[in-house]
């Protein structure tokens, strides 16, 4: 697996196999390396999305809108 810029780099880790081999599992990789580099990049998205729905959020928060309950449901 590459990089963004292209290259690779070889690093050494000691990690759990029962781990490793249920992550290949749900992944669907065919190997540990492909593992590792799908665990990352959804890590990696996961937070680029809990961020953009914290902006969101704060972005809503501050905008000043008035929810209404038209059912009566929620608590005043």
């Amino acid at each position: 697996m590459a990089t963004a810029d292209g290259t690779t780099v070889h690093k050494h880790f000691r990690l759990n196999p029962s781990k490793l081999k249920l992550a290949q599992t749900l992944l669907e990789a065919s190997t540990e390396t492909e593992t590792v580099e799908r665990a990352l990049d959804l890590a990696i998205s996961e937070y680029e999305r809990n961020k953009v729905t914290e902006e969101a959020n704060h972005q809503f928060l501050t905008s000043g809108a008035v929810i209404r309950d038209i059912y009566g449901k929620l608590a005043e």
